[in-house]
């Protein structure tokens, strides 16, 4: 019986549009070939472009750009859901963003794409135990991206960082799945304990601009935290909070305020597609 050999298309659609996209670009845009063929063409496969990325954005006097890209290396081939929770971050981005137009987009030029990948690297050097290591990589992050965000803090797939300036997400604090944030957004704590002390946002969340949510709080799956908003309390699932400090003001509006991306109160809306 004849072998069925399976393709990298197959594998992974994802990465197969990218290197379409990318060679489209450079046959529309010869200038950014240099770009394109570094960042994309000269790789096999999404994990190898993005420990490319990530250690061109991080590296620094204090640490090479290869030693960055061996780490990044050594973090996909240990754990896969690291990349595939990119994958997903790299079609959330596509679906909710209006100034995304192709895949190759997140992966060249959007900083929050970027530090949510970076991130996810020193998260896992984090749980490997390699704490000062991670803390260099949040560091870099924090310069590179102005994006802070503490090793420990756990992220889940499908992460979109709206423009991503000036975020915090402390070291207790938890993201779900399919969640939306924009810019200017800090997921704090209330004081100086030493403890759990920060958000547990569910999945499906949407959070406005400059909203500040504080404490060991539950963000319930669904809801909506509007720009702006200090959230010091829980807030139940799929209701708008809004105000300093926050009420809950209505219903969310919508099935999945993270994917419709709707921020208007009192508005109702269908999914985007």
């Amino acid at each position: 019986m004849a072998k069925i050999r399976t393709t990298l298309k197959e594998l992974d659609p994802v990465w197969s549009r990218i290197v379409s996209e990318a060679r489209e670009a450079v046959a529309e845009e010869p200038l950014l070939g240099g770009l394109v063929h570094a960042c994309i063409l000269h790789h096999a496969t999404l994990e190898d472009a993005l420990a490319y990325r990530i250690a061109q954005k991080l590296a620094s006097g204090d640490m090479s750009e290869q030693l960055i890209r061996e780490i990044a290396d050594q973090a996909y081939a240990s754990d896969p859901s690291i990349a595939e929770a990119a994958r997903a971050d790299i079609c959330a981005v596509y679906d909710r963003d209006p100034a995304c137009h192709r895949y190759i987009q997140p992966l060249l030029y959007f900083k929050g794409f970027q530090a949510t990948q970076a991130h996810r690297v020193s998260n896992w050097l984090w749980r490997e135990g390699r704490r000062d290591l991670a803390y260099f990589f949040q560091m870099r992050m924090s310069e590179q991206f102005s994006v802070d965000i503490h090793p420990a803090c756990r992220i889940g797939k499908g992460l979109f960082l709206d423009h991503a300036h000036a975020l915090v997400f402390g070291e207790t604090a938890v993201i779900g799945d399919n969640v939306s944030i924009l810019h200017d957004v800090t997921l704090g704590g209330t004081g100086k304990e030493d403890e759990d002390r920060h958000p547990k946002i569910g999945d499906g969340v949407l959070i406005g601009a400059g909203a500040k949510v504080l404490g060991n709080i539950k963000i319930g799956c669904c809801s909506r935290i509007a720009a702006g908003s200090v959230v010091l309390n829980e807030v139940p699932p799929a209701t708008t909070v809004a105000g300093v400090p926050a009420k809950v003001v209505g219903e969310a509006g919508c099935s999945q305020p993270s994917i419709s991306m709707n921020q208007l109160i009192g508005a109702r809306t269908g999914d985007r597609g």
